[in-house]
């Protein structure tokens, strides 16, 4: 898969991502309204977005450094093939 370079389109991408997650998000609580479901969804997206950050950032310091991951799961094929 090559490279994302139009600048709209990225924007694009970013858009429809905050879009999914919003409306995701709202459905759930309108599903089960609480404030405790609130904090706990806050609480969640949060938690799983620092990981995501930590892990690149454990990656591209630690890992390899020259190496450019797409993504978690195109790390974890490089590193399957390097462990055999």
């Amino acid at each position: 898969m090559r490279d994302l370079e139009s600048t709209n389109a990225m924007w694009l991408k970013g858009v429809l991502f905050l879009l999914i997650g919003v409306s995701c998000a709202a459905l759930l609580l309108l599903e089960s309204w609480s404030w405790r479901n609130l904090l706990l969804l806050g609480l969640c997206v949060w938690g799983f977005c620092r990981a995501y950050y930590f892990a690149f950032y454990v990656i591209e310091r630690w890992v390899d450094p020259k190496f450019k991951f797409s993504g978690l799961w195109h790390f974890l094929v490089w590193w399957w093939n390097g462990k055999r």
